[in-house]
C-alpha cells in the first residue's frame, strides 16, 4: 500500500483520535495555565515522513520541538512542534521568558501534557500499551530536529502521522503540530487495531 492511499474512513478515525486527545488535553492545559483553553484540530493526515515535515512548515524555520520517545508495544517518537511566535505566546502564558531554561522547561511540560493525552487515546483506541519517556524541547530548523530525531531511531520511519492543533486560550490562540513517526509498517498497523483497514 501507497503511504498516501489513506481511505477518507482511516482519515476520519484519525481524526477522532485528535478529537478525543485535545479534548483531554485541553482540560489538562486549562487547569496548568489557570485559563480555559479550547483545542481545535482542523487535520488529522498520515503523509510520507519528507511530505510530513513540508506540512508542518519550512525546513529553515526556526522551531521549539518537544521530542517525547514512545516505549511499550510500538517504537515510535512523538514530536510536537511550536512555532516561535507560538512558543513565545505559551511562555508568555506561563509567565516565564521564551528562549531560557526555564521557558525551555515549561514547553516541554506543555509537550509531555499533550502528547500524554494523544497517546493516552491511541492506546485507548487500539489496545496498544504506550509509554511516554520524559520529553526533551529543543529549539532549532525543524529539518534539523526531525533529522535527529530520525538519526536516534533503530528502525526507519517511512510514513508520519501529523495532527495539526489550534490551542485557544483565552482568546489568544496559537497553534502546534503533534507528530508521530512510528518504525515502518506502524501507521497501518495503528489504523488496523482502530478497525479501518484499507
Amino acid at each position: 500500500m501507497s503511504p498516501i492511499s489513506y481511505t477518507s474512513n482511516q482519515l476520519d478515525a484519525l481524526r477522532e483520535l485528535a478529537n478525543i486527545g485535545s479534548g483531554t488535553a485541553g482540560t489538562a492545559l486549562s487547569q496548568m495555565l489557570g485559563r480555559s483553553v479550547d483545542i481545535s484540530v482542523p487535520n488529522a493526515l498520515a503523509l510520507p515522513l519528507a511530505e510530513a515535515v513540508e506540512a508542518v512548515g519550512s525546513a529553515e524555520d526556526d522551531v521549539t520541538g518537544v521530542v517525547i520517545p514512545l516505549s511499550g508495544d510500538l517504537d515510535a517518537v512523538v514530536l510536537l512542534v511550536f512555532p516561535t511566535p507560538d512558543a513565545d505566546t505559551l511562555c508568555g502564558m506561563l509567565g516565564v521568558e521564551a528562549g531560557t531554561e526555564v521557558g525551555q522547561s515549561a514547553l516541554a511540560e506543555i509537550g509531555n501534557i499533550l502528547g500524554a493525552s494523544y497517546i493516552g487515546s491511541l492506546g485507548m483506541m487500539t489496545g496498544l500499551e504506550l509509554d511516554l519517556t520524559p520529553p526533551q524541547a529543543v529549539t532549532d530548523m525543524l529539518a534539523a530536529i526531525v533529522s535527529t530525531v530520525l538519526a536516534h531511531r533503530a528502525e526507519a520511519t517511512d510514513t508520519a502521522l501529523i495532527l495539526d492543533s489550534e490551542l485557544r486560550v483565552e482568546g489568544e490562540s496559537c497553534s502546534l503540530s503533534f507528530l508521530l513517526l512510528p518504525a515502518a509498517g506502524g501507521v497501518d498497523e495503528i489504523l488496523a487495531r482502530m478497525g479501518v483497514e484499507a
